[in-house]
């Protein structure tokens, strides 16, 4: 029913995975789990919305955000916290190929929302959506993604800064307060209801693209639909 990580991955001989791992810091799973998600695209081409070559060598780190929550994972069985912990990791490799999907297609994503393809390049919400809803039936009560999901904030933000989107406040405030501790730089982006209007199809439930205008705001928001209110963090 991982309609979005088959999508992605349905193009490549290498098939897609849906890996996880927990750390128990206390005796019971009961109570409250932090669910951290890592987008694992291991290349990305693109897909048959293809790339431009330049650059494209660089598409291996596209499971950067599943790195970043290995290294939580491995820091969390260092330090021992009483805190427990999923890992979700979705991975696949995006492909061009006769098989592959392509702009146009509606997949089903395993919440059950109907997504319209119109960009095969905006796939790393793809599977980060399916990643959400799985660890939600895992247990997860708090979730935060990491993900290289889009240029477009490098462009508002270089690579000095991370850019962050929530549904909840208060977590982003603990998240902002945690990321000042380590010495990392988050900068909050605007989750205003305009954004979130710009997903929705007239054919599906959501679109995978909206174009330029607000891009790493509404590439997020699209993960958060998947969150369906639970406190999440992008």
């Amino acid at each position: 029913g991982m309609g979005g990580l088959q999508s992605v991955g349905v193009g490549s001989v290498n098939p897609p995975r849906m890996i996880v791992l927990k750390y128990q810091g206390k005796p019971s799973w009961e109570g409250e789990v932090i669910g951290l998600v890592g987008k694992g695209i291991t290349f990305d081409t693109g897909g048959i919305s293809l790339k431009p070559r330049v650059g494209m060598e660089e598409m291996i780190s596209d499971m950067g955000g599943a790195a970043v929550v290995l290294g939580a994972l491995h820091t969390l069985c260092l330090m021992r916290p009483e805190q427990n912990v999923v890992v979700v990791i979705p991975s696949a490799e995006n492909m061009p190929s006769g098989s592959a999907f392509k702009p146009g297609d509606i997949i089903t994503t395993l919440s059950g929302r109907t997504v319209e393809i119109l960009n095969t390049d905006a796939e790393g919400r793809l599977v980060l959506a399916d990643g959400l809803t799985y660890a939600k039936e895992l247990g997860a009560t708090r979730i935060i993604d990491v993900a290289t999901l889009t240029g477009a904030v490098v462009s508002a933000l270089g690579d000095v800064a991370t850019g962050a989107v929530s549904n909840d406040d208060p977590f982003m405030n603990e998240f902002i307060l945690a990321s000042k501790r380590t010495g990392e730089k988050v900068w909050p982006l605007p989750a205003y209801p305009e954004f979130e209007e710009m997903l929705r199809s007239e054919v599906a439930d959501l679109r995978n693209s909206t174009g330029r205008y607000g891009a790493s705001i509404t590439a997020g928001l699209f993960i958060g639909t998947f969150a369906e209110g639970m406190p999440w963090i992008h």
